[in-house]
């Protein structure tokens, strides 16, 4: 792979050192003598003229040459230019070809065009339409940025990718159909184009890059297809006009502020085949109600779901309690929110921090399990000391010593009682409170323990019936 492509390297460079720019009415160009080609390139002074005719082919020293490209920056910055006319010779629009040209108001690309540079028309702030041909296989980063003039484009089937910013700020954009040949939107495609009502991406987009419609916020709806398998990070942030948005069960995962200050969404459902739900992924939607996770969740990263004030039910499929951030809820007021999960996992949930900081969890079927009761302790002293034991592990215990009532309040001598009640129950989160036990202590042992064991228990009882019958 080196070698050829060394030798391509080899090959190219005689053309270029071939070529030199001349002046052929008006139009600067690069000459290519041995492929007899001519490239379309910056004049020293710049391009003045309000309409510029380039032809398909150029005649110099008696040779003609096909004109096939339009270079790197060849009108950059060329504000007095408004029309363009482009041969069907050319195949290639270089970088910033046409970047600055702020009064530009019409452009036909012709169907011998093959691409489009990066920042080729960034800036053009007075174009209002562009048609790109069938022939055109990628449009390039920043291709159409910053052309707030432009109101619609036409993208055809033969076009495959989309770069990235390749129509950034393009504030009049009201409509765009994106044909079902590309296969990726790049990142910032189509940010902060804020006049873009709706959008339908076709089955063929597998992924939709970082900040892909991030400040769209005139975008009402949004069909995501069933190919997509990723929605990057801040896709959709900031389309606060979005009121619902469907995610269909090829995603996989929600990236990073996905869905951050979509304030105009109301609910949500994501699908089983979601394992990760990302930082920040539906932070700050002021007006999300209701959220349905499906069971294939694993994890719910940092402030994925903060400041959602509205929430008032959760719903999560998931039986496995999954990995949660302890603030994926923060200042979403989840003690007054209703988390609904599968029957079986209730326990679970009441039992999982930040889960277990809901209002009440409940199970999806409506029936909701009783929880399971601590077992009821047991009391046993000896040494001196108190000791509880519980058959339920990793219990609290809650207990109570009643002492012994004083017989006299008032004289220097104050007597005692030797006996003492004692009073416990277990307690743990996810169950129900234990019985309470209730045992009476004398300071020389426990009432009953006849064996000196420090409990009462049937081996006390044999002992006090046999003393009995001997009696």
């Amino acid at each position: 792979m080196k070698k050829q492509l060394l030798l391509f390297i080899s090959l190219l460079l005689p053309l270029v050192a071939s070529a030199a720019a001349v002046e052929i009415d008006g139009i600067y160009y690069n000459l290519i003598s041995k492929i007899k080609q001519a490239e379309v390139t910056k004049k020293p002074s710049g391009y003045y003229s309000g309409t510029i005719t380039i032809p398909e082919t150029v005649e110099y020293n008696d040779v003609t040459y096909s004109v096939t490209s339009i270079g790197d920056r060849a009108f950059y910055g060329c504000g007095s230019l408004t029309s363009i006319e482009i041969p069907n010779s050319v195949t290639n629009i270089g970088d910033y070809a046409f970047s600055g040209c702020s009064g530009l108001t019409s452009v036909t690309i012709p169907n011998s065009v093959t691409s489009i540079g990066n920042d080729a028309f960034r800036g053009c702030s007075g174009l209002t339409s562009v048609e790109i041909p069938n022939s055109v296989t990628s449009i390039g980063d920043y291709a159409f940025s910053g052309c707030s003039g432009l109101t619609s484009v036409t993208i055809p089937n033969s076009v495959t990718s989309i770069g990235v910013y390749a129509f950034w700020d393009c504030t009049g954009l009201t409509s765009i159909t994106i044909p079902n040949s590309v296969t990726s939107i790049g990142g910032y495609a189509f940010y902060k184009c804020s006049g873009l009502t709706s959008i339908e991406i076709p089955n063929s987009v597998t992924s939709i890059g970082e900040s892909a419609f991030q400040y769209c916020g005139g975008l009402t709806s949004v069909t995501i297809p069933n190919s997509v398998t990723s929605i990057g990070s801040a896709a959709f942030s900031y389309c606060s006009g979005l009121t619902s948005i469907e995610i269909p069960n090829s995603v996989t995962s929600i990236g990073t502020y996905a869905f951050e200050d979509c304030s105009g969404l109301t609910s949500i459902e994501i699908p089983n085949s979601v394992t990760s739900i990302e930082d920040g992924a539906f932070s700050n939607c002021d007006d999300l109600t209701s959220v349905t996770i499906g069971n294939g969740i694993q994890f719910i990263g940092t402030t994925a779901f903060a400041n959602c004030a509205e929430l008032t039910d959760v719903y999560c499929y998931a039986e496995s309690v999954p990995t949660t951030e302890s603030d994926a809820f923060d200042g979403s007021l989840i003690e007054y929110v209703t988390l609904h999960v599968p029957s079986s996992s209730v326990n679970l949930y009441r039992t999982t921090a930040p889960w277990s900081g809901f209002k009440e969890v409940v199970a999806i079927s409506g029936e909701t399990p009783e929880l399971d009761k601590c077992a009821t302790p047991t009391i046993s002293f000896k040494g001196g000391k108190l000791h509880f034991e519980c058959e339920t592990s990793d219990v609290t215990y809650h207990y109570t010593i009643t002492p012994p009532s004083k017989t006299d309040n008032t004289g220097n001598d104050v007597e005692v009682g030797s006996s003492y009640t004692v009073q416990v129950y277990a307690s743990k989160d996810g169950y129900q409170d234990s019985d309470i036990a209730k045992q009476d202590i004398d300071i020389r042992g426990i009432k009953g323990d006849v064996d000196g064991d420090g409990v009462v228990d049937v081996n006390d009882v044999q002992t006090t019936i046999n003393i009995i019958l001997k009696k």
